[in-house]
């Protein structure tokens, strides 16, 4: 079964701009914005909260599950900082963001992250991980690594993925 709009997922480490493109691109392309972190409190997708982290324990089937129709349906920007547990099925893109470790490390700081959590984001960033997690759990052809450091590359990252919408709708119209 085709979906008539397809599934994108937003994802990086926290703090590289994840949430400011996914509300962007909703309101440019009315597609859903799909927050997890929001799922996760709203729908009760977790097994309590990491007082050392300062975040939910996610229950990952409950998440799926929860999220299951929409996905199926189409039409959702996925964002959150992994992408490894989506089915494939459910996914026509996987954006992951970049920053460099400054910037990174500003926004964190900025958010007033726990200084544990502020070094495992920027060595998780500085190692590659959700992009190398990224690569290895969908098809090359759909996974984009963009960085989004400034506003001016953000708003360029939109209209990129924006126009990779464009084309995906025309390559995908019912005959």
């Amino acid at each position: 079964m085709s979906r008539k709009l397809p599934n994108i997922i937003v994802t990086g480490t926290p703090g590289v701009g994840k949430t400011t493109h996914c509300e962007a691109l909703a309101q440019r392309t009315g597609l859903r914005h799909l927050s997890v972190n929001q799922v996760v409190k709203d729908k009760g997708c977790h097994e309590g909260y990491d007082d050392e982290y300062q975040s939910w324990i996610v229950d990952e089937d409950k998440l799926l599950d929860a999220i299951e129709d929409d996905a199926k349906e189409g039409g959702c920007i996925i964002d959150w900082h992994a992408c490894d547990l989506f089915p494939r099925s459910w996914i026509d893109l996987v954006v992951v963001l970049r920053v460099d470790s400054e910037t990174l490390y500003d926004r964190l700081a900025e958010r007033k992250y726990p200084e544990k959590k502020m070094q495992e984001n920027i060595d998780s960033e500085i190692m590659e991980v959700l992009l190398q997690e990224a690569r290895e759990s969908y098809d090359e052809e759909i996974v984009v690594e963009l960085t989004s450091n400034t506003s001016d590359e953000m708003e360029s990252n939109v209209d990129r993925i924006e126009a990779w919408l464009r084309q995906w709708k025309e390559d995908n119209q019912a005959s």
